[in-house]
């Protein structure tokens, strides 16, 4: 990457290819340090409510990407703007999930951080700072990233904002001039409701693939019906896959009634990246040869594991359990 930001190691552009299609996976989207607080009891505001905490690497870019690497694809890389306060353990831990970082170092913003709460119930409410993040601009992009690639994958966060805004609709013409498919995940029904549906939606036009959780899917079309709201977004997406959780998720395709894919049973400790794992599994599969249904069934197995564990990543030297 150029510009007088600079950038990890790695991030001089994608080595291989000469453009053409291959087994590769780009993620373009975020990292994040995130920050694990797990309480047992409800919180009591103006005193101490015992957790367990922990500081562990996050994003939702940087977990697909970890998750897709996990599950078998033999290429990953991952854009994203992180700062010099913690580039280098970030990086290490992306390399040793077998992700080739792309990581632009912001001489400004620090590394964005996320709190998460996890209640006894494994459901995570979040505390977002998104520091470096939404500072992801066209200037950091370089089209070398393409080569080889055969999915390009794009985190919601970056629609919320500019520069990165811009960056993702680059991206995402970038990978269509190469006929790579683009695959969006909204990320986050809460920043959806703040930023507004319909710039969303019109920055994300042209993604082959979107991949919401129920509420994004609700968020996104006013329906509090997920299988209604799963149609009506794919008459704008040409496949729409709903993560639901411990009910699975729907697929539906260019506007058809979708079809239904059953979780994997799972006793939850934190469903932190849960999501992320699910997509990562998902998008692997595909560039594997699976089929839309047998990629989805993928990622409930994944999202399933996840949900056993605490933090967002897979298994492997960066993870805790």
């Amino acid at each position: 990457m150029s510009g007088a930001s600079g950038s990890t190691s790695g991030s001089g552009g994608a080595s291989g290819g000469s453009g053409t299609l291959g087994d590769g996976l780009l993620v373009v989207g975020d990292v994040v340090t995130d920050v694990v607080a797990r309480h047992r009891t409800p919180l009591t505001a103006g005193t101490d409510t015992a957790a367990d905490i922990r500081t562990l690497p996050g994003g939702a870019g940087a977990n697909v990407a970890s998750w897709a690497a996990y599950t078998g694809c033999p290429d990953v890389r991952l854009l994203a703007r992180i700062g010099a306060d913690s580039a280098a353990w970030h990086e290490r831990a992306l390399a040793e999930a077998g992700v080739r970082p792309h990581l632009v170092v912001d001489p400004r913003a620090p590394t964005g951080t996320v709190i998460c709460l996890v209640d006894a119930d494994a459901e995570r409410t979040f505390l977002t700072d998104s520091g470096a993040v939404i500072r992801l601009s066209p200037a950091d992009w370089s089209p070398t990233l393409l080569d080889g690639v055969g999915r390009v994958h794009l985190s919601g966060y970056l629609f919320f904002a500019e520069p990165s805004r811009s960056l993702a609709r680059l991206v995402l013409d970038a990978a269509h001039a190469r006929g790579v498919p683009v695959s969006v995940d909204p990320a986050s029904a809460g920043f959806l409701a703040d930023a507004g549906v319909a710039p969303f939606l019109a920055a994300a036009t042209g993604a082959d693939v979107l991949l919401p959780n129920r509420d994004e899917a609700a968020a996104l079309t006013g329906l509090p019906d997920s299988a209604d709201a799963v149609a009506k977004l794919s008459r704008q997406f040409p496949l729409v896959v709903a993560k639901l959780g411990a009910a699975g998720a729907l697929i539906s395709r260019a506007g058809a009634a979708p079809d239904h894919v059953p979780a994997v049973p799972a006793r939850a400790r934190d469903t932190t990246g849960a999501g992320d794992a699910f997509t990562g599994a998902f998008l692997a599969a595909l560039l594997a040869g699976a089929t839309d249904t047998e990629a989805v069934t993928r990622g409930c197995q994944a999202g399933a594991q996840a949900v056993t564990r605490v933090g967002a990543r897979p298994p492997g030297p960066a993870s805790t359990d």
